[in-house]
């Protein structure tokens, strides 16, 4: 059996300057990519025998509109409930910090698994309000393809590059993006007769 590689550690080595940040935790490896680098990082995922993410298993959209600016979006407890009693308590204390110091509003997030490898990986793109536009990974997973077009649709971040980037949950005469935070909840919307 080969021996499994860290990597965040590969991607840091192989990318310094496309990557921004990394952690592991309980065995999930998270890697924080530049948006610029995202094609290259995930060809090289797939492609390099050390990684061989062949298997994109998901990718959705985060906004980040509120979070960490208000007292409201402050995590109550340091885990979401109380821990029942034949669980240990988490060996490392969670930390939390305020967001935005970047100017990211949004985040796109790649979930990637290895077949042959059996390991798996999680990819952030931080993606700023002002020019919400990630390159499409659809060349190098089919897959990407129908996640890409919800992304779109509920949070208006584009993907260039994309084969047929067109709404897919939302009817074509929809306007905004449902899934922002500041969407307004009590909009209305055109309503489509039999004839449309």
């Amino acid at each position: 059996m080969s021996e499994q590689v860290v990597l965040s550690t590969l991607l840091k080595e192989q990318f310094p300057r496309w990557v921004s940040g990394a952690h592991r935790y309980c065995g999930d490896e998270t890697v924080v990519i530049k948006r610029d680098g995202i094609l290259e990082v995930c060809r090289f995922l797939r492609d390099d025998p050390r990684a061989a993410m062949n298997f994109l298993m998901d990718v959705t959209g985060v906004d980040y509109l509120a979070f960490g600016k208000r007292d409201e979006s402050m995590p109550l407890l340091a885990t979401p409930s109380p821990l029942p009693y034949f669980m240990k308590p988490k060996p490392v204390a969670e930390s939390w910090e305020r967001v935005g110091a970047d100017g990211a509003r949004f985040e796109v997030v790649y979930h990637l698994y290895s077949l042959a490898r059996n390991h798996r990986l999680r990819l952030k793109v931080p993606i700023a309000e002002a020019d919400p536009v990630v390159p499409s990974v659809t060349g190098l997973w089919r897959s990407a393809d129908w996640f890409e077009r919800e992304i779109w649709d509920m949070f208006g971040i584009r993907f260039t590059g994309h084969p047929n980037l067109k709404r897919i949950m939302m009817y074509d005469a929809f306007e905004g993006h449902p899934l922002r935070k500041d969407y307004p909840v009590a909009k209305r919307q055109p309503i489509l007769g039999p004839a449309n």
